[in-house]
C-alpha cells in the first residue's frame, strides 16, 4: 500500500486540484480531511474546466469512490450545488461519494455570524470567505455543534436549539436582522438528512476497510500550511488544520499509515485575504504575476496578492509537513521575466532571519532578503519533461530544490492536465509509488 498526503506549502492557491487530479490515476481512493466551501479546487484536461470545493479532485476520475471526512465542515446547499453541477457536466457521483457522519454541519446560523462580525470589525476584519467556516468550527471546539449523524437522529431539534440560543444573543447585538428561526433550521435539516442518507457513512469505518482491501489512499488537503490554525499567520488563519497532521485526525488513520508527502509549492508565492505577506509585490509586477497566473480565487473570485517565491516560508511548511516530494506549480508564469528575485530571508529590526517568526508584529515589519535569478525568457507551457525546458528554468527548479531541502517530482507547465513534467524516479523515491503508468499516460508522455 502507498498511502499519500497531498497539500499546499503556501497560503493556498497553489494549485492542488490539478495535481491531485493528475495523480489519482494511481490512486484507489480520494479522501478529503478539513476545510470546507472556503477552498476551491480548479481542475482543467482537454477543453473541460471543473471547479470544486467541497468535493475532491478525485471524483472526476470514473469509478474512483471519494471520502468527506470528519474534519471538515460540510454546508449541505453548497455540497448539493456542486453535484448537480458535476451531474450537468456528465460526471457521475451516485454511490462514489461518501460523506463522514461525523464531520459538522454548516448551518445558515454560522453564515450568518461570519458575515455580522466580519461587518462589525472595520478595518480589524480577519478577511474570510464570510461562509461560516470559522463559526462551525468554533461551535465544534465548543462542543455545541450539529453532525451529520444528527441530521437524522430524534434529538435534532434540541442540538439545534442549543447552537441557536448560543449565537442569537450575537447577533442581535450585532444588528443583525435575518436570523434563522428554530423550525427553518429543523426543517432544513431534516431534509438534507433525507437527501443525504445514501452518503453518510461511518467514515473511520469506511477508510479502514478499503485500506484492509489493499486500496491506496490519497489524502487531499485543502488551503495552506500558512494558514494552520497553529502554525501559520495567526489570527489570520483558517479555523483548521491543512497540515499533515491533520490529515490523520480530520480522517482518522494513525501516522503509520502516512507513506508520504507531496508539498504542492507555486514557483512565486500568492495570498488571498488579510495578513502578513513579506514577499509582495503591490506593484506593476504583482499586478502582472496576478493577470498572467489568473490569480482570482475560484471560491470567492476574489483577487490573490502576489509576490515573489518565499524560500523562508517554504522551508518551514517543509518541516511542518515532512514533506517528501514537491509538485512546482506555474512555472510558466514566469516565463517572459528578465530576472526573478527570490526571498531567502527576513529582516526585522536589524537581524536577518532564516526561519519563520510566530508573532504577527515581525512578519508584518519584515523586509525580504532576496537572491536574484536570470530568468529565461522562453515559452514552456505545455513542457513534458525536464530535459526540454530552457537550461535557466532547470536552473530554477534545481535551485527550489536545494534551498528548501526536498526534491521536486512534478513541474506543472500550464493548468491542464496534459501540461505536467512527472519526474517518475523522484515519486518512486519520494512518495514509494510504483504505480506510474495511469499517470504518465495522462500527461501523455510524461
Amino acid at each position: 500500500m502507498s498511502n499519500t498526503i497531498v497539500l499546499g506549502m503556501q497560503w493556498g492557491d497553489e494549485g492542488k486540484g490539478k495535481i491531485v487530479d493528475l495523480l489519482t490515476s494511481a490512486f484507489d481512493v480520494v479522501v478529503r480531511f478539513q476545510g470546507g466551501n472556503n477552498a476551491g479546487h480548479t481542475v482543467k484536461f482537454g477543453d473541460r474546466h471543473f471547479a470544486l470545493h467541497l468535493i475532491p479532485s478525485g471524483i472526476l476520475r470514473p469509478e474512483t469512490p471519494c471520502l468527506l471526512g470528519n474534519g471538515m465542515v460540510i454546508d449541505p446547499e453548497s455540497l448539493f450545488e456542486e453535484m448537480e453541477g458535476l451531474a450537468a457536466m456528465d460526471i457521475d457521483v451516485g454511490e462514489r461519494l461518501r460523506v463522514s457522519d461525523r464531520a459538522h454541519v454548516l448551518l445558515p446560523l454560522h453564515r450568518a455570524v461570519d458575515q455580522a462580525r466580519e461587518e462589525a470589525s472595520g478595518k480589524a476584519k480577519i478577511g474570510t470567505t464570510s461562509r461560516g467556516i470559522g463559526p462551525c468550527y468554533e461551535s465544534k471546539a465548543a462542543r455545541f455543534g450539529v453532525r451529520m449523524a444528527d441530521l437524522v437522529s430524534p434529538r435534532l431539534e434540541a442540538r439545534l436549539e442549543r447552537l441557536l440560543q448560543r449565537y442569537e444573543p450575537e447577533l442581535r447585538d450585532l444588528g443583525w436582522e435575518e436570523i434563522p428561526t428554530l423550525e427553518s433550521l429543523v426543517t432544513a435539516c431534516r431534509a438534507w438528512g433525507e437527501r443525504l442518507q445514501p452518503h453518510l457513512a461511518d467514515g473511520v469505518d469506511q477508510l479502514h476497510r478499503w485500506m484492509e482491501e489493499g486500496r491506496d489512499v490519497l489524502f487531499e488537503g485543502a488551503q495552506g500550511a500558512l494558514l494552520d490554525l497553529d502554525h501559520g499567520t495567526y489570527p489570520f488563519v483558517t479555523s483548521s488544520s491543512p497540515t499533515a497532521g491533520g490529515a490523520c485526525t480530520g480522517a482518522g488513520v494513525a501516522p503509520r499509515d502516512i507513506h508520504g508527502v507531496l508539498g504542492v509549492l507555486k514557483a512565486y508565492t500568492s495570498r488571498v485575504g488579510m495578513g502578513p505577506f513579506v514577499s509582495e509585490l503591490d506593484n506593476d509586477t504583482g499586478e502582472y504575476l496576478r493577470a498572467r497566473g489568473n490569480e482570482f480565487g475560484t471560491t470567492t473570485g476574489r483577487p490573490r496578492r502576489c509576490g515573489w517565491l518565499d524560500l523562508v516560508a517554504a522551508r518551514y511548511a517543509r518541516r511542518l509537513d515532512g514533506v517528501d516530494a514537491i509538485a512546482l506549480t506555474k512555472l510558466d508564469v514566469l516565463d517572459t521575466l528578465e530576472e526573478i528575485p527570490v526571498c531567502v530571508a527576513y529582516r526585522v529590526d536589524g537581524r536577518t532571519l532564516d526561519t519563520f517568526p510566530a508573532d504577527i508584529e515581525s512578519l508584518e515589519d519584515a523586509e525580504p532578503v532576496l537572491e536574484t535569478l536570470p530568468g529565461w525568457q522562453a515559452d514552456t507551457v505545455g513542457t513534458l519533461t525536464f530535459d526540454q525546458l530552457p537550461k535557466r528554468a532547470q536552473e530554477y527548479v534545481n535551485y527550489v530544490e536545494q534551498r528548501v531541502g526536498t526534491p521536486v517530482g512534478i513541474v506543472s507547465t500550464g493548468p491542464r492536465r496534459e501540461e505536467t513534467i512527472v519526474r517518475r524516479e523522484v515519486l518512486r523515491r519520494g512518495l514509494h509509488l510504483e504505480n506510474l503508468g495511469p499517470i504518465l499516460a495522462g500527461v501523455a508522455g510524461g
